[in-house]
């Protein structure tokens, strides 16, 4: 008598018996950049000092319990100024990252769906701003508009569009020859409704998860510019001016930069964890 062999159990992944389950990288990077949301909507509340008090008898005093990250060479509490510095810190992430956003995918929207004509004066436009080194168009454009953190914003608007109209764009062609656009197209719906209402929600995938990824290179940018003296101005509490005041201390006080850097290191990790989850959930999903 032939024994009928019974099939073994396939052996699921575990990730993929959790389906809709939320990515460990996510829950962590959610919950660090909301750690940092409270501590910039409770600063009055939580620093224990005056993030400009400045205290002569207190200079690059090291860290002790009256003061936990120490002192800098005014005097004033790195503590405080940091927990002061995550509103203006965040800022630069975010803000720096919408107006880019928007723009591009506005312009790689109408550039892929129209093409032609429309889609080769934006993509020479394209061209032309990617053929000058990203750092140094965006400090040219502030040294003309001066420094400040308006300035910023207009020059990450104006020079970091271009990857998010070239993602857009490439999800526009794709889907544009589409089963449910020609259907659009029959129905009688207008350039604008097809474009914005059935195309742009599916190709911004690609673009929500490199918007995360892109807020770890504006804050470290906007880190840099305020190092170089062209970002937010002093006596404010941001982490790259306090980094750049520490610079001259650090064989003596090295608390005035350290704990600024390791501040930005923390906020630019979990942009990087969201991004990595927000890209494992939305390919689960695609």
């Amino acid at each position: 008598m032939s024994v009928v062999p019974v099939p073994a159990p396939l052996l699921v992944p575990a990730r993929t018996r959790r389906g809709a389950g939320t990515p460990l990288p996510l829950v962590a990077g959610l919950a660090l950049l909301a750690g940092f949301l409270l501590l910039a909507l409770l600063a009055p509340l939580v620093a224990p000092y005056d993030p400009i008090f400045q205290d002569a008898a207190a200079r690059l005093a090291p860290p002790s319990l009256a003061h936990p990250f120490g002192t800098d060479n005014y005097g004033r509490d790195i503590l405080s100024r940091i927990i002061w510095g995550t509103r203006i810190d965040l800022q630069l992430a975010v803000f720096g990252v919408v107006f880019p956003f928007l723009i591009g995918t506005v312009v790689g929207t109408v550039s892929g769906y129209f093409g032609g004509l429309v889609d080769n004066i934006f993509m020479r436009v394209v061209d032309v701003v990617l053929a000058f080194p990203f750092l140094v168009l965006m400090l040219s454009v502030i040294t003309i508009l001066g420094p400040g953190l308006q300035s910023f914003f207009i020059a990450m608007a104006l020079v970091g569009w271009v990857s998010y109209a070239r993602l857009v764009r490439a999800q526009i062609l794709v889907l544009k020859s589409s089963d449910f656009a020609l259907a659009a197209r029959s129905l009688g719906f207008g350039h604008a409704r097809i474009m914005f209402r059935h195309l742009l929600p599916n190709a911004l995938t690609a673009s929500v998860v490199f918007a995360m990824s892109d807020c770890v290179l504006v804050l470290l940018s906007g880190a840099a510019i305020s190092y170089l003296g062209l970002g937010v101005q002093p006596p404010a509490a941001e982490w790259g001016i306090m980094v750049a005041e520490g610079q001259a201390f650090l064989a003596r006080a090295w608390w005035i930069s350290a704990f600024p850097g390791l501040a930005i290191v923390l906020l630019a990790f979990s942009f990087s964890l969201v991004a990595d989850g927000l890209g494992d959930v939305l390919g689960r999903r695609a």
